[in-house]
């Protein structure tokens, strides 16, 4: 098992997001760190300051030089995936091949209702989020993509310049559901973020293969994460990380309390290097 840090930029300041950051590039023990996408805090008071995720993420990119970087995850209904593959296609060239680029449907109400974004209902979202992949996938690849869509049409349209990472970033796909999230995590995903209990891993892994098998695709070929909360407590987070290694999750995201101080990461690194002996 590998380990990756997790830092929403809610209730913080960008000082200490950086200084965090920073000093996980230089802890070989941490594979990547990570952001969110949301315009407003998702804990505590929604009315809080929250950093945007992607103008962070950039920003990350250029005061590290080892971590991979990414969102866990991207909602789809923010941007146009067109949008969103330049963005990601960009990011990745300026980090040097360090980006993972983390999608899901969407989900936040309260933050559609204040800004006017059509969340849409359930199947709404998921229809619009594998149109969404379909259009990322192709325009990252391929030299043209022509897509004809519900709620998204390309004509001729291009990408460019292409990312580093070939053929395509990692995409993550983040979620549970076995009826719509993880045919499309087998059809297009190369990391599965499972946001659950690990007791419940194993059955949904079954379905994945399923899915896998259905296209003619290897499931191992899709690795597996999953969260733990620094804020449980040490003792509690290597017990979890011990029930999610043997579910089969192969990297584990640590998600750092609010808000942010790196005087929590030698203990923190100390511990999870115990455990990667």
């Amino acid at each position: 098992m590998k380990f990756a840090l997790a830092t929403a930029p809610q209730h913080t300041t960008w000082d200490r997001v950086l200084a965090v950051w920073q000093a996980a590039d230089e802890m070989a023990v941490f594979e990547s760190a990570w952001t969110f996408d949301h315009f407003y805090p998702i804990e505590g008071d929604t009315h809080g300051p929250c950093l945007e995720g992607w103008m962070t993420l950039a920003a990350l990119a250029q005061a590290t030089r080892r971590l991979r970087l990414g969102t866990l995850v991207t909602g789809m209904v923010y941007r146009h995936p067109a949008v969103l593959a330049n963005m990601a296609a960009t990011l990745d060239i300026v980090s040097g091949g360090r980006l993972e680029l983390g999608v899901g449907a969407g989900w936040n109400e309260e933050e559609c209702g204040a800004y006017g974004i059509d969340l849409g209902t359930m199947t709404q979202r998921f229809d619009r989020f594998a149109e969404g992949l379909a259009v990322l996938d192709s325009l990252l690849r391929a030299p043209t993509t022509d897509f004809e869509g519900h709620y998204y049409q390309l004509r001729d349209a291009r990408c460019e310049p292409k990312p580093r990472q070939r053929p395509r970033p990692p995409i993550v796909i983040g979620g549970t559901g076995p009826r719509r999230t993880l045919p499309l995590v087998a059809r297009y995903a190369d990391h599965w973020n499972y946001p659950g209990p690990a007791a419940e891993l194993p059955a949904l892994r079954a379905v994945l293969a399923a899915e896998c098998a259905a296209i003619g695709r290897d499931p191992a070929e899709v690795r597996i994460s999953s969260l733990v909360w620094h804020r449980d407590g040490l003792a509690a987070m290597v017990e979890q990380a011990a029930a999610y290694a043997s579910a089969g999750v192969d990297l584990l995201f640590v998600s750092l309390p609010r808000p942010h101080d790196p005087a929590d990461l030698a203990p923190l690194a100390d511990v999870l290097g115990e455990l990667v002996d």
